[in-house]
């Protein structure tokens, strides 16, 4: 009966044992203390140990043997590939590696947790007795020996035992602290690595944890310790202060942060890496830190992140940086949602950031279309070859099937900047797509961020370009080119709405979609240009007309016709070379710039004959007038621009045709007779503008009469002038009543 109940003991031991055994293995965390204490309870110590020595031998020779397993299947296979090199385009290794490291994932995750579990138990177990043997020292065995003199020794020195154990667990888990402090940067390049592997649908070799970055033993060591001792609280108390020292520490972002992607990137790993590490004391360990605690941290933390990217991001004006630092972020984000913190807060500030972004694109793109305007030649493009001419319409979508039709050498109607424009235009919204990619929008959003951008360049930047180039392009050739260019380009516009309808996949014709502005930005600059030709034209014939030199008082030539001023016959040929380029000019341009033109000359030659300075004018001045109105009227009536109807173009000289055949022909007798009614020869003729010249001729007449007063036909002119003087005055007092 004695061996039987030997032998039943021994099986209930082992039993208990292999229990103990099962439950260290199956556990996934670190909180494996409770389940030691049994061994403790019980007489077997010795025992347990010996049979976990074999256990830990068996797992170590099952990892040994599942590895070469493994291994051998590794190398066969770089062994078949090494064989067919050859064809190594055309394999998928891609997705061999990642079955075969699928393959044996779970496994190796499972020994990895039970080789952890064991590593942590036996660590456990070298201080777990210590305090066990104090306690039963301290409890049960000194009361038990008396009053010996050894007795008290031993019970004054269990105190300080315990202290050294105390101390030593607390040195343990400052430098745990200090070696965290130090691998925070790593861990969290590590973690937003494994996100970003991911994101590309890569994978990313032998990325190790948080817990095989740091060995976290001195934190569960210290905590079990000062938890046996009645210190916990003392204990968590001190760990979160510490940590809290360490988060304000990791969030000051240094001074110069924002000068390279690299001192986001190291800003971003280290407070990865705390939070990370914050999230695994978490699930390791039974309230040390709880979820309160590390939301608190995360709070604090996130309104400092959000308020130094948004000082530091605000230095920068360079959009390939604020690209690579919003891609940084995403990553950031993502990384730490995935721990199951919320990151809304730094979506919203990517949003902010991609104003920022877009005002920051808007001043390149500025540099870049001064840059193509100044540096074009403002000529129609030459193409001498099928591949050239189908390279500028792959760049721009130019359809002109009368053009298509034309034989080589051939030229487009567009300068270069026309294709070179468009194309930038098209770049900027490729810049504006790479920003919106991972922010979690819809199509729609992205669709309608893009056009609000594109209209901002359109109305803005390229707008304020192009009416720079006017007022710089002041030569009429060029300003005629510009309007055919930007009538090209607002041609153009509903293939900008294609294409981005295209790369957002948003039609559109979608209800409340934003519209392009790029018809009118260009409509608005072509009226510009016009204008800028009107004023151009109107300058350049006033530095003619400031060559003209009337003598005032020449004498009436008799026999033969006068010839116009030279002056004039050499503005004339300018007009004639000057309006031949505006052939190609769109819609009524060339017509309203001839009959402006017209008009001005019209209207200058009036105030010549109206100029208070210009005090006497004879009859024979009349005539050279009338003579250069004549050469006026021929080049208006020769057509120098298609689409006028009979004589339109000659109605600008009217007012001044009317008023010399008044004078030349000396008709008064039928102006005054006629003035007022709607068939009157003279309509155009006002009878202030008649009377200020008459008043100069009856000067003129005076002053020549000096010495010849007595000559009957000079007195009778003298008088004749002065009774239509009196009858033109009389005339508008009537009608001034």
């Amino acid at each position: 009966p004695t061996v039987s109940c030997e032998l039943k003991l021994i099986m209930e031991t082992a039993a208990e044992h292999e229990r103990i055994l099962r439950e260290i293995e199956s556990t996934d965390t670190n909180c494996i203390g409770p389940t030691l204490r049994s061994v403790y309870d019980g007489q077997e110590h010795g025992l347990f140990m010996d049979k976990l020595d074999v256990r830990i031998r068996n797992h170590d020779r099952e990892i040994e043997k599942m590895c070469n397993h493994h291994f051998q299947g590794f190398v066969d296979s770089i062994t078949e590939l090494l064989k067919v090199r050859g064809e190594a385009q055309k394999l998928k290794v891609r997705t061999t590696n990642r079955r075969l490291q699928d393959d044996g994932k779970d496994e190796l995750k499972q020994c990895r947790v039970q080789q952890r579990n064991i590593a942590t138990t036996v660590d456990k177990l070298t201080y777990y007795p210590a305090l066990l043997t104090l306690e039963q020292l301290e409890q049960t065995c000194l009361p038990r020996a008396g009053q010996y003199r050894f007795c008290s020794i031993m019970a004054e020195n269990i105190p300080r035992l315990r202290t050294q154990i105390r101390d030593t667990a607390m040195t343990q888990l400052r430098d745990f602290l200090e070696s965290i402090r130090k691998h925070s940067d790593k861990i969290g390049e590590t973690a937003i690595k494994q996100v970003h592997a991911g994101h590309t649908a890569t994978h990313v070799h032998a990325l190790l944890t948080a817990q095989e970055l740091v060995d976290f033993s001195p934190v569960y060591r210290c905590l079990h310790i000062y938890t046996v001792l009645g210190l916990r609280e003392a204990f968590e108390n001190y760990y979160r202060k510490q940590r809290r020292k360490q988060a304000r520490l990791v969030l000051q972002p240094h001074s110069n942060m924002h000068e390279t992607l690299e001192g986001y990137r190291r800003y971003f790993n280290q407070i990865v890496g705390f939070f990370v590490v914050e999230d695994h004391v978490l699930h390791t360990t039974q309230g040390l830190v709880n979820r309160a605690y590390v939301e608190e941290l995360w709070e604090l933390a996130l309104s400092k992140i959000v308020a130094a990217l948004r000082t530091h991001s605000s230095y920068c004006d360079d959009p390939d940086l604020v690209l690579d630092l919003k891609n940084l972020i995403v990553l950031f984000a993502d990384t730490l949602q995935g721990y199951g913190f919320p990151v809304s807060q730094l979506f919203d500030m990517l949003l902010e950031m991609r104003d920022q972004y877009g005002e920051i694109l808007l001043k390149r793109w500025n540099v870049t279309f001064r840059q193509v305007l100044d540096q074009d030649n403002y000529s129609p493009i030459p193409v001498s070859t099928e591949q050239e001419y189908r390279h500028y319409t792959s760049q721009f979508p130019q359809q002109d099937p009368e053009l298509e039709k034309l034989p080589f050498p051939k030229k487009l109607p567009f300068s270069e900047f026309v294709p070179k424009v468009y194309c930038q235009l098209k770049e900027f919204i490729y810049a504006c797509l790479k920003y919106s990619e991972d922010l979690h929008l819809s199509s729609t959003e992205v669709d309608d961020m893009i056009r609000k951008s594109t209209n901002l360049l359109l109305t803005r930047t390229l707008s304020h370009c192009l009416h720079y180039a006017i007022k710089k392009n002041v030569g009429l050739a060029e300003l005629v080119q510009l309007i055919i260019n930007t009538t090209h380009l607002e041609q153009s516009c509903h293939f900008l709405e294609e294409f981005i309808s295209n790369i957002t996949n948003v039609p559109p014709d979608t209800a409340n979609a934003t519209k392009l502005y790029g018809t009118s930005t260009f409509k608005d600059a072509r009226h510009a240009a016009e204008a800028e030709i009107y004023t151009s034209l109107n300058a350049k014939i006033d530095q003619f007309l400031q060559l003209a030199d009337y003598d005032w008082l020449a004498a009436v030539q008799g026999g033969g016709t006068l010839t116009a001023s030279d002056y004039l016959v050499d503005l004339i040929a300018f007009l004639k070379s000057t309006f031949s380029v505006f052939t190609n000019l769109p819609g009524k341009v060339a017509q309203t710039a001839c009959m402006s033109a017209c008009k001005h000359i019209s209207t200058c030659l009036m105030q010549l004959l109206l100029d208070p300075d210009v005090r006497q004018i004879s009859l024979g001045a009349l005539h050279q007038l009338n003579a250069d109105v004549r050469e006026c009227e021929g080049f208006a009536r020769a057509g120098p621009v298609a689409g006028f109807q009979g004589d339109t173009l000659l109605l600008a000289f009217s007012d001044l045709r009317q008023l010399l055949e008044l004078f030349t022909q000396w008709d008064w007798s039928t102006y005054l007779a006629d003035y007022g009614k709607p068939t009157c020869k003279y309509l155009r003729v006002n009878p202030h503008t008649a009377l200020v010249l008459l008043e100069k001729m009856r000067e003129t007449s005076r002053k020549s009469n000096v010495f010849a007063q007595f000559r009957k036909t000079d007195r009778d002119r003298q008088k004749l002038i002065d009774a239509i003087i009196k009858q033109l005055r009389n005339l508008i007092a009537q009608h001034r009543a």
